[in-house]
């Protein structure tokens, strides 16, 4: 009777030795898969992390650009109604007849010099705040600063060339605010065919506006 109780209870000893293999089996690719999931998971973090502060550098630049823009350019609209001010000085110093200059009258000739003193001011002031004048005379035409008034036939220069400037451009930083208004040259020797294309010059803000 004892010796029977005692099979009952006792394990086999081959069932014992199955069991322990299978167990530590189990255990072992438990932390495998626990390990894969773990670094996939980093995985993830990492490509997130990435992404993140390609995100906020990219907003950063954005950023410093449009507010280097914002300094740039907050004056063109004022700067562009200023032009119109500049251009009635030198109308008004043009109007004055010659002999009127030359009769060297005190009076008249302080106003002149006055009229031109405002207007030199003034376009100092307009080019400390980055605004330059646009004078293309003897220059290739390029239709990113100027704006074709008129033909001139004129063999002895090369053709679209501006030969004259009827009213002077204005830029501000990389953008145009006034095209120069010029006349062109035809009629003369053609560009070189190996001469380089002209470099793409500045947004024409005004012409635009004009389209």
């Amino acid at each position: 009777m004892s010796d029977q109780i005692k099979d009952e209870r006792a394990p086999d000893e081959n069932e014992t030795a199955d069991a322990a293999p299978k167990s530590n089996e189990d255990g072992v690719n438990g932390d495998y898969e626990a390990l894969v999931r773990l670094l996939k998971e980093n995985e993830e973090l990492k490509d997130r992390a990435l992404r993140a502060a390609a995100d906020m550098e990219n907003l950063r630049r954005r950023t410093a650009r449009e507010l280097q823009d914002a300094r740039a350019y907050s004056a063109a609209n004022f700067a562009r109604d200023m032009l119109s001010v500049s251009d009635n000085l030198r109308r008004a110093l043009d109007a004055i007849p010659a002999e009127a200059k030359a009769a060297g009258d005190a009076g008249f000739t302080a106003l002149i010099e006055g009229v031109e003193m405002t207007e030199r001011a003034m376009l100092a002031a307009l080019e400390r705040h980055g605004v330059k004048k646009l004078q293309p005379e003897g220059e290739k035409f390029d239709p990113n600063f100027h704006q074709a008034m008129f033909e001139v036939n004129n063999p002895d220069v090369p053709a679209n060339t501006v030969v004259q400037v009827v009213q002077p451009g204005y830029s501000i930083g990389e953008r145009v605010l006034r095209p120069a208004m010029v006349g062109v040259a035809k009629g003369g020797p053609k560009q070189a065919a190996n001469d380089a294309p002209p470099e793409p010059g500045p947004v024409n803000e005004q012409a635009e506006k004009d389209a």
